[in-house]
């Protein structure tokens, strides 16, 4: 992070400068240029690019297990983990819910379609369908619903 900041500012103040302020050597700022990327860097780069194709050959759907599984069968030695870090930090991600939403194969169940009987024969009245079926309830609710029209 040091030796990257000294880089991009080195046209504008001179390198040792920078070296005191953010105290470090100026021998291993130079080190650093000459081998500026780590091992790990180099195959985490090399993954990346696999990661990228197969997630481009997969339409741009696969998520980072089976990206992993794709490796493994190229014959990649790495983890699911890795494998999804490299995907967030690539801004890789798996598609989801592409099908069409709501979607289910049949008849749909529209209740205010005519049955087969003829015309719609659902209740009469809102306690019916609420579920109130005892007589003694639905004598109360409709002598109720008469005494509020006629108040």
């Amino acid at each position: 992070m040091r030796y990257t900041f000294i880089r991009t500012n080195s046209a504008a103040w001179p390198v040792r400068w920078l070296c005191r302020l953010l105290e470090v050597h100026p021998s291993g700022y130079y080190a650093w240029l000459k081998q500026p990327y780590s091992a790990r860097t180099i195959v985490n780069q090399r993954l990346t690019g696999l990661i990228k194709q197969f997630w481009l050959q997969s339409g741009a759907v696969y998520g980072y297990r089976k990206i992993h599984c794709d490796l493994r069968d190229v014959g990649e030695q790495c983890g699911q983990n890795r494998v999804y870090r490299l995907m967030r930090a690539a801004g890789l991600r798996a598609q989801v819910g592409y099908r069409r939403p709501g979607h289910r194969s049949g008849p749909s169940n529209d209740i205010s379609r005519p049955h087969s009987g003829g015309e719609f024969r659902g209740p009469k009245n809102w306690w019916e369908s609420a579920g109130f079926q005892s007589p003694l309830m639905v004598q109360f609710l409709t002598s109720a619903k008469n005494k509020f029209l006629f108040l």
